[in-house]
């Protein structure tokens, strides 16, 4: 299960790279600046990548939970350390194939004037970190509780009598 978490990431990448809005930058000829000092995209890509990944936690917590139903210790952890890898490999996807990360170099192509796409990046990046892992637990817990097998009830005992 770790494995098909970790490899779901790479999904979770692509979606967090087309589905993330786009922090626009400006340049004089002397420096680059944000085109709308006031914009709200910068903390929008984290909670981007926040929302989706809580999503795949969530669901790959009931494909777990619906496979195997009895769980187990190592399940919950495959289950956790999948959601990190696959984070850690989303997060990698998209800030790899995302826009150039050489932004000074990017400022001369276009030209002065001329806005283009800031490189995608997470500025909370341990925090978005966890949101897969979490989301996982949570729901798998959540599932657990309420659909789980049920120990059976022990049996009445009588108790000795007073004499």
């Amino acid at each position: 299960m770790t494995l098909v978490s970790a490899v779901a990431g790479a999904l979770l990448g692509v979606l967090w790279l087309n589905l993330a809005p786009r922090v626009l930058l400006i340049s004089d000829g002397k420096g680059v600046y944000l085109r709308n000092s006031e914009g709200e995209s910068a903390i929008g890509t984290d909670g981007t990548f926040v929302l989706l990944a809580l999503a795949f936690g969530a669901v790959a917590a009931l494909v777990v939970f619906l496979l195997r139903r009895k769980g187990g210790v190592p399940l919950v952890l495959g289950l956790a350390l999948g959601g990190v890898l696959g984070s850690l490999l989303a997060w990698g996807l998209g800030t790899y194939f995302g826009p150039t990360r050489d932004v000074v170099a990017h400022a001369k192509e276009v030209g002065p004037g001329i806005a283009f796409e800031a490189p995608l990046e997470l500025n909370l990046a341990a925090a978005a970190m966890l949101a897969w892992p979490l989301a996982a637990m949570i729901v798998h817990l959540a599932l657990t509780a309420l659909f789980g097998p049920r120990d059976p009830e022990p049996e009445p005992w009588d108790r000795p009598k007073a004499y």
